[in-house]
């Protein structure tokens, strides 16, 4: 028998070197991920950990320390008792659970760190790892990124296509794939199929999700209603996320961010623009990913009196006209020019969007542009109506 291969063990420093570049954002997760050699959702961890954490760097305040609140501590000694007590009943159901079946509950892609869900799950750390990296053989990557560039060429054409129909189309293309990795490499573009069925939207199961307050509402002024989404966009070496912020009744793109990892920072960042930059809507409109419903983002809406108004499951029109803009800006942009990295990309979508705002002339928009209307507050609108259970969208489409 050969001789077990040793895990590799990284320092904090290499850690925190890995991540401050992923944080950086001038490279893809991709591209950090081979320079250093580590595998890309480890890249992703630590970037997650840096953010999360880096408030905590801020919190000391000078001067005495207040009392100690004493209710407060008992409470917590009753919480941590409590924890314990169904982590060991937890731990007496886990023996009759086969380690493969435990292995399957361990996601790199979940908020909890890897390490913890080895911890929980009783399995050793070395074989996750393991199983990860071999997962992603030297040539996969190059694969991976191919059946991604379909994929979202596909989707962009037809964002009603889910998993199974995807894996007919790359089938019909020529590619030998299954419907869990199609799965996995929609779900880590942030994709889903938009007709109703199981499973089209998955929010996050701790965050609160708000109703949809736009169905029958005639748009009729700037400002009054605004959304947002989240786009895959494809590199020579890996991907990005593209966030923006659209207003419906100009549709004017208020403010936009790119990222090499889909978490909520930089959406909430991209908000935060927007309404530095344009006032506050009165009602804003997001769908169901975690981003939009965690309390980074949703706070900001709150502390501006915003009301949040968010997608139905399965409904493919409730924020159509984000839908149009990611259509128009791949279509137009991105697969004409074939960005190669991440600076490229930045600096052709600030010339697009430019371009998009002050220069294309819009067919629902009679021919004006979208800075020209929402400027003036004539010639815009928009309004979504529920016929029979079916949405319709009452605007012409944006051409």
């Amino acid at each position: 028998m050969g001789e077990a291969k040793k895990r590799k063990v990284h320092t904090a420093e290499f850690k925190a070197k890995v991540g401050l570049e992923a944080v950086r954002g001038v490279k893809t997760i991709t591209e950090i991920a081979q320079t250093y050699g580590v595998h890309p959702q480890l890249v992703g961890q630590w970037k997650k950990e840096i953010l999360e954490s880096a408030g905590a760097l801020f919190e000391t305040k000078r001067g005495p320390k207040p009392a100690e609140d004493k209710s407060g501590e008992n409470r917590l000694y009753g919480e941590i008792g409590r924890l314990k007590m169904e982590n060991d009943w937890l731990k007496k159901k886990l023996g009759g659970v086969s380690l493969d079946a435990r292995m399957g509950w361990v996601d790199g892609a979940d908020e909890l760190p890897l390490s913890r869900q080895c911890e929980l799950a009783e399995v050793p750390r070395a074989t996750v790892y393991r199983r990860l990296a071999a997962k992603v053989p030297e040539d996969a990557g190059a694969e991976d990124l191919l059946l991604c560039r379909l994929i979202d060429e596909e989707y962009t054409n037809r964002p009603f296509y889910g998993s199974r129909r995807m894996v007919v189309f790359l089938r019909a293309a020529g590619r030998v794939v299954n419907r869990k990795r199609v799965q996995r490499l929609m779900r880590s573009m942030g994709l889903a199929g938009m007709a109703p069925g199981p499973n089209t939207s998955k929010a996050h199961p701790r965050h609160k999700v708000y109703p949809y307050l736009l169905r029958g509402v005639p748009v009729t002024r700037p400002n009054q209603v605004w959304s947002t989404d989240i786009t895959y966009l494809r590199l020579a070496r890996g991907f990005a996320y593209l966030v923006a912020v659209i207003d419906w009744y100009s549709r004017k793109v208020l403010s936009w961010r790119l990222s090499n990892s889909m978490d909520a920072s930089f959406c909430v960042d991209c908000l935060e623009d927007a309404l530095r930059e344009h006032g506050r809507p009165e009602v804003f409109n997001s769908d169901q990913g975690s981003q939009f419903t965690s309390a980074a983002f949703t706070d900001v809406l709150k502390r501006e009196g915003v009301a949040i108004s968010m997608d139905g499951r399965g409904r493919a029109l409730d924020n159509i006209f984000v839908e149009r803009l990611w259509r128009n800006v791949k279509h137009e942009d991105v697969y004409l020019k074939g960005y190669a990295n991440m600076a490229e990309l930045m600096v052709g979508l600030a010339q697009y969007f430019a371009f998009y705002n002050a220069e294309r002339p819009h067919q629902s928009l009679g021919y004006k542009t979208p800075a020209s209307v929402y400027r003036s507050g004539i010639g815009g609108g928009a309004l979504i109506v529920d016929k029979y259970g079916s949405a319709e969208v009452a605007a012409p489409e944006t051409a």
